[in-house]
């Protein structure tokens, strides 16, 4: 028996993965691996070769590891459940007129989930993950707080993990830098995992058209949608596009229109098949409104508004913000005007490095001209 008790690792077969279930070896854990199944890459329509966390040589890299250190390793079948939350979450946003973010939906509703059930299932007590981020205790709650190296950190797709799963969760490499990771990989002669390329696209995406996963998903999207109008702020008419689902705030390249001038998308009208155009400066907002949220430092705020770090996307910097809470909703104040505010994402609101908790954006709007009602 393991002097720390039985914890069950998610193996993508990738170096981050990898390595956490060899730390958490060497401090005497009965680690199990797992990797899980989600996608088959033939049913995208893509012409890529198959790559990422579920293509065999992942799973087969995942399974080396594990033999060399002489633990079970299993594969977990989740495709099913996967299509049904994460591919038709994906395709309905597009449909709405909305900017999607499967990742976040996959870490907090599929995989999490899928990893406890199993490890209720093999008598792990806990469950771990390769994850650039740590868990730590305020306020009687489990909240999750940023890794230390803040070129990966990783909290931002973790905002929406329950309080119950954060309690049986371990992030072995929140305190540890890539390039740490790296040498440890080198002393311990997993060099094929140093050496090998990381995917940082959407796993069901895998040449990153999300466009012709969308036609292919569905076949009459095209003829259901082709044929609206790129419009300015106005309503000036200024030509036609391929259908509003295959555009995205913010978005500039592949508009296939020249004004003259560098302009971007700065909203989508799903019921008039509307993509409303402008230049740089009507892309910014100074307020939204987030929904669907979970809390994690706090269980809520009561009426009491708070000063935050707000993200609007993994790459964000963040933007100072006062948050205020009414019910499942958030109204996010922004100090200075951010750009690209895209209905779909996930907002993430920060204290310190603390994740305080996040939400999906619901709308964004300018506080001096429009305090646009909850929708």
């Amino acid at each position: 028996m393991s002097k720390n008790g039985r914890i069950l690792v998610a193996m993508s077969g990738g170096i981050d993965s990898s390595l956490a279930a060899v730390m958490l070896h060497d401090e005497g854990y009965e680690v199990i691996g797992m990797t899980m199944k989600t996608w088959d890459y033939a049913s995208s329509g893509a012409s890529k070769k198959e790559t990422g966390c579920c293509s065999l040589d992942s799973i087969n890299d995942a399974r080396n590891v594990a033999v060399q250190l002489g633990f079970p390793h299993y594969i977990l079948d989740i495709r099913a459940e996967f299509g049904d939350s994460v591919i038709d979450h994906f395709t309905g946003e597009y449909l709405e007129g909305r900017t999607p973010n499967p990742c976040v939906l996959c870490n907090t509703h599929i995989k999490w989930d899928a990893l406890l059930r199993r490890a209720d299932s093999l008598d792990c007590e806990f469950i771990a993950t390769g994850h650039y981020a740590n868990i730590r205790q305020a306020n009687n709650r489990h909240v999750i707080s940023k890794g230390i190296d803040s070129t990966k950190d990783q909290s931002y797709v973790l905002w929406g993990v329950s309080q119950a799963s954060l309690a049986r969760t371990k992030l072995p490499l929140g305190h540890l830098h890539k390039t740490e990771i790296r040498d440890m990989a080198r002393q311990r002669g997993f060099m094929e995992l140093v050496n090998k390329a990381e995917s940082y696209e959407i796993c069901f995406v895998p040449d990153n058209d999300y466009r012709g996963f969308l036609k292919h998903r569905i076949p009459t999207l095209e003829a259901q949608v082709a044929g609206g109008n790129f419009v300015m702020a106005d309503g000036t008419v200024v030509g036609q596009h391929e259908g509003y689902p295959f555009y995205t705030i913010g978005q500039r390249k592949g508009l296939g229109i020249a004004l003259g001038r560098p302009i971007f998308v700065t909203e989508i009208r799903k019921e008039t098949n509307e993509v409303v155009l402008g230049d740089l400066p009507q892309l910014y907002r100074d307020a939204m409104w987030v929904g669907k949220l979970n809390m994690q430092k706090y269980e809520n705020l009561g009426e009491m508004p708070l000063e935050t770090t707000t993200k609007v996307r993994y790459k964000d910097a963040g933007t100072a913000a006062t948050i205020e809470q009414f019910g499942d909703k958030m109204r996010v104040l922004f100090h200075e005007g951010v750009s690209a505010i895209a209905p779909g994402q996930a907002a993430v609101f920060y204290e310190g490095n603390d994740v305080v908790g996040g939400g999906w954006i619901t709308k964004s709007f300018q506080q001096d001209s429009d305090n646009a009602a909850f929708n």
